[in-house]
């Protein structure tokens, strides 16, 4: 009953427009008056416990490296690498799309920021070469939320601090998952591509390429420094986000000399505001999350699911379907925080390992970013490229088949993410 009430409220309250976080508060507390257990005291609690996280600290300073790497030339200068190795290529401005945003991806742990940089530079390039602006949209779209798979990733961040997990395990495991999105991007960008009428770019001389290569250096020894000192317990993943914008400060003001004093308090507006919206979400999803847990929720969820007990793996399967067609309505962050509550305490009783449910989780919370009608990624990359939501939705259709099989590889072999995780250990 308690599930149903819950449900009945978030969704209502979401469909007449109300704010996420808040629905969120008024369906925690509208179990709370259903147990007939309502206390002011405690809502205010568990908000304040929410937003009161070291590890959350980590969340606003990899946002604003990622401010600081697009203002500061890091992201031009990783696509002009890109550019350099493999824009010769047929097709080749759609591997650099999914190189550059492979490696963006490792910088900075926001889909959103990686595809807009991303989008602003190639979309009008790849236009002007006579590439579809509809398929390079989805492609832009497709390769932009590989950033929560790979580390740093912020999804990886809230699925940790909700679910009592270690979020270096996480990270650590999700780096070949993410690898293999941006393979499948390039087989399925090479079936698009293969055929189309486009202009070639001359193929670049090494000198050159190794002179791009010299001016790109500083940008990719910021994922070797993030993920060697997690590695090596050098620093936490909270350090490892002061570091990494620290570092980007750094490279973006003394080295490349692109921040400006006016670009860096822009850098700082849009990191408060967007953080505000994330940490407001993490304050109130912790009171529906505990009042989950007070009305046993995941022992009601688990009943149903009780269909699946007998096997892990048709278990994972049906936990995904609800994740995939709750991505169709709802954003990536909310879904982290609604859903994980409810399926870990049935993930860990019926024995699967938690890291690995949760690389497969945030992967299936990604694709939703690009699957209509909402859809944030996509719309985003369509608004930047100046294409119809329903021509983006056509362009970004074989790319988010790709990055479906690859999950659907992961949830049937889970070996995939867990062989690989321990070379890491």
């Amino acid at each position: 009953m308690s599930a149903f009430i819950f449900l009945g409220i978030l969704l209502a309250l979401i469909t007449i427009g109300m704010p996420i976080a808040f629905a969120l508060l008024f369906a925690g507390i509208g179990i709370m008056l259903q147990l007939d257990q309502f206390d002011s005291q405690i809502v205010v609690q568990n908000a304040i416990g929410g937003a009161d996280n070291f590890v959350l600290m980590a969340v606003p300073f990899f946002i604003l490296a990622g401010e600081f790497m697009n203002a500061g030339g890091l992201s031009k200068r990783i696509v002009d690498l890109a550019g350099a190795f493999v824009g010769h290529l047929r097709g080749g401005l759609g591997y650099v799309a999914i190189f550059a945003a492979v490696l963006l991806a490792s910088l900075s742990g926001s889909a959103v920021a990686d595809t807009a940089a991303l989008a602003a530079i190639l979309v009008p390039m790849m236009r002007q070469a006579g590439y579809d602006p509809a398929r390079a949209c989805g492609l832009m779209a497709a390769g932009g939320i590989i950033a929560p798979v790979i580390p740093p990733s912020i999804g990886f961040l809230l699925f940790g601090v909700v679910a009592n997990i270690s979020i270096t395990r996480l990270f650590l495991a999700g780096i070949m998952p993410g690898v293999m999105m941006g393979l499948a991007l390039v087989f399925a960008w090479w079936l698009v591509s293969r055929k189309a009428n486009t202009k070639l770019a001359p193929k670049m001389p090494l000198r050159e390429r190794l002179a791009l290569l010299g001016k790109g250096f500083w940008a990719l020894m910021l994922p070797v420094i993030i993920i060697g000192g997690l590695k090596f317990g050098i620093f936490t993943p909270t350090e490892a986000a002061v570091v990494a914008a620290v570092y980007a400060l750094f490279v973006g003001l003394v080295v490349y000399r692109e921040l400006t004093p006016a670009t860096v308090y822009h850098c700082l507006l849009v990191t408060a505001r967007t953080t505000a919206v994330v940490l407001l979400l993490a304050a109130l999803a912790m009171v529906a999350s505990y009042m989950i847990t007070v009305a046993d929720i995941p022992g009601q969820v688990g009943a149903w699911m009780q269909a699946f007990a007998g096997s892990q793996l048709l278990l994972v399967i049906a936990m995904m379907v609800v994740v995939f067609f709750a991505g169709m309505v709802l954003d990536f962050i909310p879904i982290v925080l609604i859903f994980t509550p409810v399926f870990l305490p049935i993930v860990q009783q019926a024995g699967i390992d938690p890291v690995y449910f949760g690389v497969v989780f945030v992967m299936n919370c990604s694709i939703g970013m690009i699957t209509p009608p909402v859809g944030v990624v996509l719309n985003v990359v369509s608004s930047i490229g100046k294409v119809p939501m329903a021509e983006a939705v056509r362009g970004v259709l074989p790319f988010l088949i790709a990055e479906t099989v690859v999950l659907v590889a992961l949830i049937v072999a889970p070996s995939l993410v867990t062989v690989p995780a321990s070379w890491w250990h």
